[in-house]
């Protein structure tokens, strides 16, 4: 079983920054893509961003490109989203992901969930 536990959400003015950590316990693959997911009231969880544990290849949303960025820090086992020049569309709560998926914005293909973490960026 893997544990993935989101920290780092909050509110902020729209143009400001904030960094979500996940991080990852239990019994973790080295093949496991790792993905950041959103969910906004109303509306569909959508891909934000993923990275592969093995290869690094990183994956962004359209909407999110230039000014997200996903990394990871294996030794704390933990994968990180810097969110820069924040949007109120932005707003949602954030979820990590790990799984296998074929493509990194398939959601249905990830098998392990955190519980979520609010960000709010306000105008």
């Amino acid at each position: 079983q893997v544990q993935l536990v989101e920290s780092g959400g909050g509110l902020v003015q729209a143009g400001g920054s904030l960094r979500l950590s996940c991080v990852v316990s239990g019994h973790t693959s080295s093949e496991y893509t790792m993905g950041w997911f959103r969910q906004a009231p109303g509306k569909e969880r959508e891909f934000v961003a993923a990275l592969s544990w093995t290869w690094s290849s990183k994956y962004y949303a359209d909407s999110v490109k230039g000014r997200f960025t996903i990394s990871r820090d294996n030794a704390k086992n933990a994968v990180f989203l810097q969110m820069d020049s924040l949007k109120p569309e932005d707003t949602a709560v954030y979820y990590c992901a790990a799984g296998t998926p074929t493509y990194a914005d398939d959601k249905d293909a990830y098998e392990y969930w955190g519980q979520g973490t609010q960000v709010t960026a306000s105008s």
